[in-house]
């Protein structure tokens, strides 16, 4: 049947997907909204409200939120991310007006009492302070910091100690209202659903949400890379080297993501099989690639030792200038196979359909189907990939560090090695 798409008056958008193997469903809110939104002095509003938002309500307490889905079995919950926030929900299909009335009831009439408000952001505080203890997180945080200095796309979605602790009610309060819209929203539902019927529900729920919300476009994001290091007595190093990569809507998207897989997307990808398993430079290594509306991220992480660290870099540095001149048909067809399970067996997930639908349509305006993104993988070539690669590595990286790198080369010298001036490993070691 695919994916039934119809709009509301005021705006919203009203997607879903009948799988009918199932008798659950997935469903939400996705909003166009998050911390790339948030202004200066925001800076961690939108992941308070995602805490906020069950907190709560003027028929609901934060207990009679959580026992009503719990009653029927079902699951509440929402995320913020860089460019979106969502609530989302599964229940058994018999309960989906159930679980639209309490979803509609939280971004509609949410109360944001000055007590809870307080416990919450304490709550925040903590997850703050895990963060920092842990040095995975905080290599990537700043390396997105590094990547998109004083923008608020590099900026960490929790905030600050001082900016969660500044905020108030009214101020919540003040960001939905700018921020929330339903030209700017999407409820979507995966599962055991009939198109017909869960518009009728959003419908009676949200139809009268307010059309317009503020329009203006975050700050357009400029890639600057660069160089962070912070030296801690830890047993291991946390490094993250990246380049500028490539948004969602550009043709290199795709290309970009395969790339990732083929340099470090498995235990068969060429980083693993050089760096950890002929060398044993480290015990984790992988390749990523972030797309965003506008711009995109290509990184390598590794974590590594101390006595480790001054070869790793260089070897790494090795296997990227390696995939700019060649790559094996056979390396290609195997990342594609990856690739295109991982997006069968998400579709498989109830809760990952509903978010990909959401993803989707907020980006494009429509959904796309499984069909389209194999064509767009089955176009991808190995000469393709190969100028990807030459083109995405020379560009000026991003390099973060944490923990005891001091043996860690110096910038100066990955730029000179990237360049192709000076590539000697004797030299990028220092």
């Amino acid at each position: 049947m695919g994916v039934e798409v119809s709009r509301l008056s005021n705006g919203l958008t009203v997607a879903t997907e009948t799988l009918p193997s199932l008798e659950s469903v997935a469903l939400g809110a996705w909003i166009k909204s998050g911390a790339r939104n948030e202004r200066s002095e925001e800076h961690g509003m939108a992941h308070l409200l995602e805490h906020m938002a069950f907190k709560g309500t003027r028929r609901r307490s934060a207990f009679e939120i959580a026992s009503e889905i719990e009653d029927v079995g079902g699951e509440i919950n929402a995320a913020t991310s860089v460019e979106t926030t969502s609530y989302y929900a599964r229940v058994l299909s018999d309960d989906v007006p159930l679980a639209v009335d309490i979803l509609s009831d939280i971004l509609q009439d949410s109360e944001f009492d000055p007590q809870e408000l307080e416990r919450e952001q304490h709550v925040i505080l903590q997850e703050i302070g895990a963060a920092h203890d842990t040095p995975d997180d905080v290599v990537f945080d700043h390396f997105t910091e590094t990547a998109f200095r004083h923008q608020t796309i590099g900026r960490s979605i929790l905030g600050t100690p001082e900016t969660v602790k500044s905020f108030t009610s009214k101020q919540l309060h003040k960001f939905i209202e700018r921020q929330y819209g339903a030209e700017r929203m999407v409820v979507v539902a995966a599962g055991d659903i009939k198109h017909d019927n869960f518009v009728r529900e959003v419908e009676k729920h949200l139809g009268g949400f307010r059309s317009k919300s503020d329009n203006t476009m975050p700050q357009y994001a400029q890639y600057v890379g660069g160089d962070f290091r912070e030296d801690r007595d830890l047993m291991d190093a946390q490094i993250v080297l990246g380049f500028e990569g490539r948004a969602y809507h550009v043709r290199d998207f795709y290309a970009s993501q395969v790339l990732s897989m083929i340099l470090g997307g498995g235990m068969s990808s060429r980083l693993f099989q050089e760096v950890r398993e002929r060398r044993g430079l480290c015990y984790s290594v992988y390749a990523f690639h972030w797309g965003f509306s506008d711009t995109g991220i290509f990184g390598v992480h590794a974590a590594t030792g101390q006595s480790d660290i001054a070869e790793l870099v260089p070897v790494v540095i090795g296997e990227l200038q390696k995939v700019g001149e060649n790559i094996l048909q056979e390396e290609l067809d195997r990342a594609r196979a990856q690739y295109r399970a991982g997006l069968i067996m998400s579709a498989e997930s109830p809760a990952s359909r509903a978010s990909q639908i959401a993803r989707q349509m907020l980006l494009f305006g429509r959904p796309i189907a499984k069909e389209e993104l194999m064509e767009r993988l089955s176009a991808l070539t190995v000469e393709r990939l190969t100028d990807l690669s030459s083109r995405l590595f020379s560009t000026k990286p991003t390099l973060t560090a944490v923990g005891p790198v001091g043996t860690l080369a110096p910038y100066e010298a990955v730029l000179e090695s990237l360049s192709g001036t000076q590539t000697t490993a004797r030299k990028l070691a220092g």
